[in-house]
């Protein structure tokens, strides 16, 4: 019996070329964002995301009204999740030790493990919601000590999608951003 193939892959030079138009495209956005800042972030959100909320940035009482729209059951099983990421990344960051030893008489040699400020987080969603990236991302960012956590979600259906903020606000995010794409990052 014949192997019938019923998808193959593009070719090495069709995939290079693909690459280097993404990659175009992506330049351009990220320079048009950083020449005109909000600005471009906004148009960018309307053409591609079709969404042009007041403030990209979520409320506390936007993010309350979300959770409180989700059952028991997801905040439980979103919180059951998390405390495995978190007591793994705890693990994880004991093993990580600051090491301090004098080779020769004066000379002192060694390391420390000191957190960055500021980190941004982005948890794909649209319409596969990919609400675990909360938890590995945000989770181990607040674990090793980082003082502000940034997270972004495209908007879903017309709004944001409730399990995801959920997910990100459970996880200690500090800012949470219904906004996607590479003009998210690019913010």
């Amino acid at each position: 019996m014949a192997i019938e193939f019923l998808k193959t892959g593009i070719d090495a030079d069709a995939a290079d070329e693909a690459d280097s138009k993404v990659r175009g495209i992506v330049e351009g956005i990220l320079g048009d964002v950083r020449l005109r800042g909000d600005t471009a972030v906004r148009e960018l959100s309307e053409q591609f995301d079709k969404w042009s909320p007041e403030s990209f940035r979520l409320s506390d009482a936007q993010v309350k009204e979300l959770m409180d729209s989700l059952p028991q059951q997801t905040i439980d099983d979103i919180k059951f999740a998390q405390a495995q990421v978190r007591n793994f990344a705890e693990i994880q960051k004991d093993a990580l030790r600051d090491v301090e030893v004098e080779t020769l008489p004066g000379v002192t040699l060694g390391h420390r493990n000191i957190p960055v400020n500021s980190v941004g987080c982005y948890v794909p969603g649209g319409r596969y919601p990919m609400v675990a990236s909360a938890h590995m991302s945000i989770v181990t960012a607040k674990v090793a000590g980082v003082p502000r956590v940034i997270a972004c979600t495209p908007p879903n259906e017309g709004g944001p999608h409730a399990a995801t903020i959920a997910a990100m606000h459970l996880a200690g995010a500090d800012e949470i951003y219904c906004l996607g794409g590479v003009q998210a990052v690019a913010a």
